[in-house]
């Protein structure tokens, strides 16, 4: 069993655990077996390589990582089109002098066809026009969505200054009435009681022969 190295990490050790990784990330691997491979060419364990590469190696390899992920992308998607046959040269070599900086990338001749990447770029270029055209069309949508609910709060705000006015008007009416209730009982009272002072002020009594006669 070979020694676990217990020393400081070297710039070659950097080097081999980034494009390793690189390389993992770019044929759909995980990043555990990265680290698994890693430490056997370097004698390290993998937790070591892991704990290496999330506190110090990955800062400097942002760049290289997004470009593998993208071809990682772009050959899962041409080997489903059956245009793809996966090469072990296939690689992104990085270099470690210019922070994590792509120096270059080699791709196997017989990895890629003319015809499955013109392909590629063909159908992405409609996808790209299509998308464009539902974007328009939601733009538009929404902008007619907005102009009708301008139209519906205006005539809401007109609807609510008419139902104030009506309250107003209603409230004015209803008062007026109560008013004139309040007067046309007050002036049944005052005619009861005009009847009574007459009926109290003339009496009339009866004479000898039967005829009234009022009494002053």
């Amino acid at each position: 069993m070979a020694a676990i190295r217990q020393d400081a990490w070297s710039a070659d050790d950097d080097l081999i655990l980034a494009e390793i990784t690189l390389r993992h990330i770019r044929e759909g691997s995980t990043q555990l077996a990265a680290f698994e491979e890693v430490g056997q060419r370097i004698a390290r364990t993998a937790a070591a390589c892991g704990f290496r590469w999330n506190s110090c190696v990955r800062k400097r390899y942002d760049d290289a990582i997004s470009i593998s992920k993208q071809q990682r992308q772009k050959r899962n998607y041409l080997k489903k089109q059956g245009a793809i046959s996966l090469q072990p040269e296939e690689r992104v070599v990085v270099a470690d002098g210019d922070e994590g900086a792509v120096k270059g990338e080699l791709i196997g001749s017989d990895a890629l066809s003319m015809e499955a990447v013109i392909r590629y770029l063909k159908q992405w270029r409609g996808t790209v026009q299509e998308l464009s055209k539902q974007v328009k069309q939601l733009e538009k949508e929404l902008r007619e969505k907005d102009e009708r609910i301008a139209a519906l709060q205006e005539s809401n705000d007109r609807l609510s200054k008419q139902a104030d006015a009506a309250q107003t008007d209603y409230q004015v009416v209803n008062d007026d009435y109560k008013a004139l209730i309040r007067i046309m009982d007050r002036a049944r009272r005052l005619a009861i009681l005009s009847e009574e002072s007459e009926e109290e002020k003339t009496r009339f009594k009866m004479d000898a022969n039967g005829n009234l006669e009022r009494i002053e």
